[in-house]
């Protein structure tokens, strides 16, 4: 399903992880993945309330959790700095969405990382 939010559409997913060498590009383009999945879900099921929209960031976080064993397998790993891009990728997908009063904590409240 393509995106249809213009805003979604025209942004680089994870791109200061791209820039970054110690993450190799094949895991971050899976996490890339999984925020556009989340986006075309977000565009399907069209959450009405924050409680919708965070059991649909919670099923990402999962994904995210299991991204985890990749990034290690390939020597890196899902640290600081990659928290934080992670996290205000997921705040973008929010406030893109018109959720501006998400709370950035709980749309990633079920990280291992």
């Amino acid at each position: 399903m393509p995106i249809t939010n213009q805003r979604v559409a025209g942004h680089a997913f994870l791109r200061r992880m791209y820039e970054d060498s110690y993450f190799p590009d094949q895991v971050v383009d899976q996490g890339g993945a999984i925020l556009l999945r989340l986006c075309e879900r977000i565009e399907a099921e069209q959450p009405s309330d924050l409680e919708a929209l965070y059991a649909l960031t919670q099923a990402a976080t999962e994904e995210f959790n299991l991204l985890e064993t990749q990034f290690e397998a390939a020597g890196s790993g899902i640290e600081t700095i990659a928290r934080e891009l992670i996290a205000e990728d997921f705040w973008f997908v929010a406030s893109a969405y018109g959720f501006t009063d998400a709370d950035a904590e709980e749309l990633i409240a079920g990280r291992d990382w």
